[in-house]
């Protein structure tokens, strides 16, 4: 069984609208009168599958033990022209910043970017119409039933990807922890050992009236970009963020070197990503009041003090993170917000777009319906010769005219296709 301690960011699950309901085939009878017409009822709809953003979420983990989510399925239609009840919808909650992907073809189906987002991920399928829906003044006692339409299963990827404005970073135990702990109300855990953060913490900053979102990413390693240590499982919470807060320990207390450690975190960050690694970064060098610190400081400046924005701070006692905020804050105020994640709009699970149809030999009479009948009676006009042969060219290239072959369809043998009856000709 999962740890309930593990924080958990990515995992898999199955979903499944529900199917609907067959259409009913019945007739009214009375006593002395057994058969006075068709009354049988259309099936209900099969329930969608939602996703919905809700902040009382904290990440993935009760995923790991529930991954299938199935809608209810539309019930079949009654008599006396009852319709079935459709199938019940299944919503799914998920973090604020989660990305819904298709496992398949790895496309970004949305982005739960804000509380309350809502997103119809799979559409339930049709309920199948009752034999009295297909009467028509030459058909009154039509002896069939449209079945209800089917759902396949599907695999999603979720993908939680921390929203923050910025993005603390840095080896193991330099003290993000312990600098997020000083700037906000967040309690992270702790402790002089490394891997302490095994999950993102964030934090609200205040800026007098004005405040902002930091996160403290869990400390990278090398080779993290390949997916060493904690690697991908927390490089893509960087993804989000607007600009980046490298915590270095200056103090060289664990016999590190600062300057080399800076290289290569961001050496990682651009293995990663080169969009990452173009994101503005304020460097804080920690433990500052440490002995010894002062000469790093001074080779630290040289290295880099052209290129970045430098802030001397100690995170346990709180020096300099006031002058630290002030400089994250101006910076801030002149990058964009952080943007929701483009999803691929053309991908779809529902079934509006699937013209399916059904074929029933009604004692004699080929019937075909379904959604591509419903289409052509909208669309094809009887007395125009060009709509007419519109309507041919349909039947033809979606496998009407194969599939009554097929079905043993013979000359001047009646076909019925909504309104329309006419005799098959070879």
């Amino acid at each position: 069984m999962p740890d309930k301690n593990i924080f958990t960011d990515k995992v898999k699950i199955t979903i499944k609208s529900g199917d609907g309901g067959d259409g009913m085939n019945s007739f009214k009878s009375y006593k002395g009168k057994p058969a006075c017409g068709p009354d049988g009822g259309d099936g209900g709809n099969g329930g969608n599958v939602f996703v919905t953003a809700s902040n009382s979420v904290g990440d993935l983990l009760s995923f790991r033990y529930t991954s299938k989510y199935f809608a209810g399925n539309g019930e079949r239609g009654g008599t006396n022209k009852c319709f079935g009840k459709s199938g019940a919808d299944i919503i799914i909650k998920v973090p604020v910043g989660t990305v819904v992907k298709d496992a398949e073809t790895g496309s970004v189906i949305c982005d739960m970017f804000s509380d309350g987002d809502k997103k119809l991920i799979a559409e339930g399928g049709r309920g199948g119409k009752g034999n009295v829906r297909f009467t028509t003044a030459r058909r009154h006692a039509p002896n069939f039933a449209q079945k209800g339409e089917k759902t396949e299963p599907h695999v999603l990827v979720l993908e939680l990807k921390v929203i923050a404005d910025v993005g603390i970073i840095g080896f193991p135990n330099v003290g993000k922890s312990t600098l997020l702990s000083k700037i906000s109300a967040a309690r992270p855990k702790i402790a002089n050992y490394h891997f302490t953060t095994l999950s993102p913490n964030l934090g609200v900053v205040r800026y007098y009236e004005n405040s902002f979102v930091a996160a403290d990413i869990p400390g990278l390693i090398e080779g993290a970009a390949d997916g060493a240590g904690l690697g991908h499982d927390f490089l893509r919470h960087i993804e989000r963020t607007r600009m980046l807060l490298h915590v270095v320990d200056v103090s060289g207390v664990e016999g590190r070197d600062p300057v080399e450690d800076f290289k290569k975190i961001n050496s990682e960050l651009s293995a990663y990503s080169k969009t990452l690694a173009s994101l503005p970064q304020i460097i804080a060098l920690n433990k500052c009041d440490v002995y010894g610190a002062e000469e790093n400081v001074k080779l630290f400046k040289k290295k880099f003090g052209r290129k970045y924005k430098i802030f001397m701070i100690s995170a346990v006692s709180g020096e300099g993170t006031k002058e630290l905020i002030e400089g994250v804050f101006n910076v801030l105020q002149q990058l964009p917000p952080v943007k929701r994640m483009e999803a691929d709009e053309s991908f779809t699970y529902t079934k509006s777009g699937d013209l399916g149809f059904e074929i029933y030999n009604d004692d004699g009479v080929f019937v075909v319906v379904g959604d591509l009948v419903d289409m052509l009676c909208r669309n094809v006009a009887l007395d125009d010769p060009d709509s007419m042969a519109y309507f041919q060219k349909i039947l033809r290239e979606k496998g009407v005219i194969s599939k009554l072959r097929e079905m043993g369809v013979k000359e001047n043998d009646t076909i019925s296709i909504g309104d329309v009856e006419f005799d098959f000709v070879n």
